[in-house]
C-alpha cells in the first residue's frame, strides 16, 4: 500500500517572521486523516527570516530532530547547550521529563530553512538529552546514509524510538534502495528538488506513505534532498 501526499495539501501557516507547512496536524492545523503516521508526528518545513526565532518554549516526551536545508538554526536550552547549526548537521533533542528551549535564525542576511520533525518516544519520563552531528554531502550522494537510529549505530545521533532516519541526495541516474523489514513502514519526505519513489514521481514538498512494501527505492532524481522513515507501526 502507497499513499502520495502532495506538497500542496499541507496545512500552511504565515506569521510573517515565519512561514511553515506542516505535514502532519499542528497548531491551528488539523486533519484527522494527518495526525501521524507510526511514531512519526511531525515534520514542519519552517523558514525562518533574518534575525528572527522562536523564543523560549517547553517540550515534554518527544524525540525532536531538526534538519537545516539553508542557512542556519541557533539553539540554547536549560540544559546548557548552545550551538548553530547548518545545511549537513542533524541536531536530536530528547524531551523527556521536560525540557526549555529556543530557536532562532542567527543571520542578519539571509533567511534560515529547516525542517523540524516529532516523533513519539517509546518511552516516557526519560532524562533529557541533545546531540548534534555532521554528515558530508559525499556520505549522502546516491545513496541513503543513516543519520538517526535507536542505538546510535553508524555514526547516527540516537533516538527513544525503534525508527531510522535516513538521508539522500540524488540527481541523475543515482539510485539506491532500503530494504523494510516485514510489518514495517516507511515513510519518504522530499525536502528539495524531484525523485521516483518506488515509481512515483515525487516533488519539493511531496511524501509518500508505504505500509507492507519489502523495499525504499530512489531514482530518476533531480538535485533531490530526500529524508526516509523506516518506521514500526
Amino acid at each position: 500500500m502507497f499513499e502520495v501526499r502532495k506538497s500542496a495539501a499541507r496545512g500552511h501557516a504565515s506569521h510573517g517572521w515565519l512561514d511553515s507547512y506542516h505535514s502532519f496536524s499542528f497548531a491551528d492545523y488539523y486533519d484527522a486523516k494527518h495526525m501521524h503516521f507510526g511514531p512519526l508526528r511531525v515534520i514542519n518545513e519552517d523558514r525562518v527570516n533574518p534575525g528572527a526565532g522562536f523564543g523560549r518554549h517547553g517540550h515534554k516526551d518527544m524525540e525532536i530532530i531538526s534538519y537545516v536545508l539553508d542557512g542556519a538554526l541557533a539553539h540554547n536550552d536549560n540544559m546548557g547547550n548552545g550551538s548553530v547549526i547548518r545545511p549537513g548537521d542533524v541536531q536530536r533533542m530528547s524531551a523527556g521529563t521536560g525540557v526549555m528551549h529556543s530557536e532562532a535564525n542567527p543571520s542578519q542576511t539571509e533567511l534560515s530553512h529547516f525542517l523540524q520533525i516529532w516523533i513519539m518516544p517509546n518511552a516516557l519520563g526519560v532524562t533529557p538529552g541533545y546531540e548534534e552531528k555532521h554528515f558530508p554531502r559525499a556520505e549522502k550522494e546516491g545513496k541513503l546514509r543513516l543519520v538517526a537510529s535507536s542505538d546510535g549505530r553508524d555514526g547516527s545521533v540516537s533516538m527513544h524510538q525503534d525508527a531510522c532516519l535516513y538521508a539522500g541526495l540524488f540527481d541523475g541516474e543515482q539510485e539506491a534502495s532500503l530494504a523494510l523489514a516485514p510489518g514495517r513502514l516507511a515513510y519518504v519526505h522530499v525536502a528539495r528538488g524531484s525523485v521516483r519513489v518506488n515509481g512515483q514521481q515525487l516533488d519539493s514538498g511531496d511524501a509518500i506513505k508505504l505500509d507492507g512494501e519489502t523495499q525504499v527505492t530512489l531514482s530518476s532524481g533531480k538535485n533531490a534532498e530526500v529524508l526516509v522513515f523506516d518506521l514500526p507501526h
